[in-house]
């Protein structure tokens, strides 16, 4: 579904610089979501305790942190992965991505919940197709411009652009907190995320992205990012609000 407008317009003023091909190209950052919820089946409980001792012992993941899985492992113990892509895909069709998704590169990841920050540094070709493998232990994703909180669940799917700004949080506090998520406490997430590439038609249609909107910066530039307000910032990783580059 489409968010309400931000009061703040500040999507409105984002631009992304991204690799196409051998050149960088700009284009404008969506402020859609698009969300659902799927109904797929619960990984093997020998699988999840797999997880879990990887995300401990192997990831050592901190509060905020977001690293990869092995996936290739996890298929050969996961009877149902096919189960999951599948839903994925006939959710993705039904919004008008047609056969997108199975040309598309797939990671397993996990994380402690998820500092403010945006991915348009390392993705800003890409949009992130995500499903959530984990129940519900009270977290959202967040996106602070748009003020839109998701509800993270086995089965929650989301689409959004990986320039704007997104954090995962515990549900009803204000932003990120690394006390929420401290070793012993029962808060990581497992997804599988999709990397869409945003100049697909049917990808940049339903996000609405608009290509080329600042090509005499492009000129200038030698890796991705994005820009708000023509000038290059950070994101606050506790509030997620855009503050001058250091």
């Amino acid at each position: 579904m489409r968010p309400p407008p931000s009061p703040s317009g500040l999507l409105d003023h984002l631009t992304s610089y991204f690799w196409s091909g051998d050149l960088i190209r700009s284009r404008s950052v969506s402020d859609i979501v698009l969300s659902g919820t799927l109904d797929v089946p619960a990984p093997p409980a020998l699988l999840l305790a797999d997880w879990e001792r990887d995300i401990a012992q192997q990831l050592q993941l901190e509060p905020g942190d977001v690293e990869p899985l092995p996936l290739a492992r996890a298929r050969m113990r996961w009877p149902d992965y096919k189960h999951c892509v599948l839903a994925v895909a006939d959710w993705t069709r039904g919004l008008g991505l047609q056969k997108v998704l199975a040309d598309s590169d797939v990671a397993l990841m996990a994380c402690r919940g998820a500092k403010y920050h945006h991915d348009g540094a390392q993705y800003g070709g890409a949009a992130f197709c995500n499903l959530f493998l984990s129940d519900d232990k009270g977290l959202d994703l967040h996106f602070p411009a748009t003020g839109q909180r998701i509800p993270l669940s086995r089965g929650t799917v989301v689409i959004f652009d990986t320039g704007q700004p997104h954090a995962v949080i515990r549900r009803g506090s204000s932003g990120f907190d690394a006390a929420h998520f401290l070793p012993g406490t029962d808060c990581s997430q497992v997804f599988l995320s999709w990397e869409l590439p945003i100049e697909d038609a049917d990808v940049a249609h339903a996000l609405r992205v608009a290509f080329d909107v600042d090509p005499s910066t492009c000129l200038l530039l030698d890796e991705e990012q994005v820009w708000p307000g023509g000038a290059r910032t950070t994101v606050c990783p506790a509030t997620g609000r855009w503050r001058r580059a250091e």
